[in-house]
């Protein structure tokens, strides 16, 4: 697989989002600019310019008419894709780490940093897409930390917008209503202490896979939240991400940019492996950066795979042929086991 490299950020990038049709691929990074691709040739469409700070998330509605990203200037941004326009900006209190759009597009949760004295939250916030200059100001909905429990850290809605699934920052993850916020639970999923890096959901909301630095992502369902699957690293992790048409799991990550070597690099810790979703094997790793990945997101119809990485190049991979004809020898699998 040839990659299309894609260099329109100066630092490292923070979160690729596909839209829903996949004809669209939206970055942030470090450098305080969102870039907007086509997912098909990797051409930029445009730049959105107006955040004071670093861009940490990005997400686009259902109907791909707007698009926002979440900031380090304590900002979230609404913008026109067609025109590149912000037309509308919420003041949060603290940083916005990740933010995503409700299934049916009405509404979108943002998780806010617990700094500068302030806890932390996931507030959720209603949209106008008709007339997007008009928002209400404050969100509708603010889910707290619960008691005892560390920082959030990423989110995700699940099917029907019923529960909002949540990651902390020692290894557990939280389930809460979508509705009404109340805590429903948590479970450790992760080594305690170490964070929890990412967490993205199939395309139909009903399990989700998580990243930590405990060098393994995990595969849960999102009603129970029970682990399903462990796929297990020699490496930091900071991204996974579920594939659809083929049963595959891909993740990235590497040592932290100050431990980083020439050594390290040769050895193979910047890369995007693939491991079987139900047999839990590494099957494959995907060269290319020159620094620890930062972000992996699948096309929605499976048909390809986008990285982004700590040297601030996004890596743009259209599966080929031989990646559909591809078969797991399960026998084999079996004998090793």
């Amino acid at each position: 697989m040839r990659p299309i490299i894609l260099k329109g950020h100066e630092r490292p990038l923070t979160q690729l989002k596909y839209n829903r049709e996949g004809d669209l691929i939206f970055s942030t990074a470090r450098d305080q600019t969102a870039s907007v691709w086509y997912a098909h040739n990797g051409e930029r469409l445009g730049t959105l310019h107006g955040h004071n700070g670093a861009i940490f998330t990005v997400d686009s509605d259902p109907t791909s008419k707007v698009v926002v990203t979440g900031a380090a200037d304590n900002t979230i941004k609404l913008w026109e894709i067609q025109t590149g326009k912000n037309v509308y900006t919420w003041t949060t209190l603290t940083t916005t780490k990740r933010i995503e759009f409700s299934p049916d597009g009405k509404k979108f949760l943002a998780v806010n940093e617990k700094m500068m004295g302030h806890n932390g939250a996931i507030n959720i916030y209603e949209v106008n897409i008709e007339n997007p200059t008009e928002q209400n100001p404050s969100p509708i909905l603010t889910i707290s930390i619960p008691e005892g429990m560390t920082k959030f850290t990423f989110a995700a809605w699940t099917h029907g917008a019923q529960y909002i699934i949540v990651g902390h920052a020692d290894g557990f993850v939280s389930k809460f209503d979508g509705t009404t916020g109340e805590h429903i639970t948590s479970v450790r999923i992760h080594e305690s202490g170490l964070a929890i890096t990412d967490l993205q959901t199939n395309l139909e909301k009903t399990y989700a896979v998580t990243s930590s630095k405990d060098k393994s992502a995990k595969l849960f369902d999102v009603d129970n939240l029970n682990v399903m699957k462990t796929y297990v690293s020699d490496t930091p992790l900071n991204t996974a991400s579920i594939t659809s048409v083929k049963d595959y799991i891909i993740v990235g990550g590497g040592q932290e940019a100050r431990d980083v070597t020439t050594t390290s690099a040769r050895e193979g810790k910047f890369e995007a492996r693939f491991y079987h979703k139900i047999f839990e094997d590494e099957i494959g790793r995907v060269k290319g950066h020159f620094g620890p990945l930062n972000c992996i997101v699948v096309h929605p119809k499976g048909t390809a795979f986008a990285s982004g990485g700590e040297d601030g190049y996004i890596r743009l991979h259209h599966f080929e042929k031989q990646y559909f004809d591809f078969q797991y020898d399960v026998e084999r699998f079996a004998a090793n086991a």
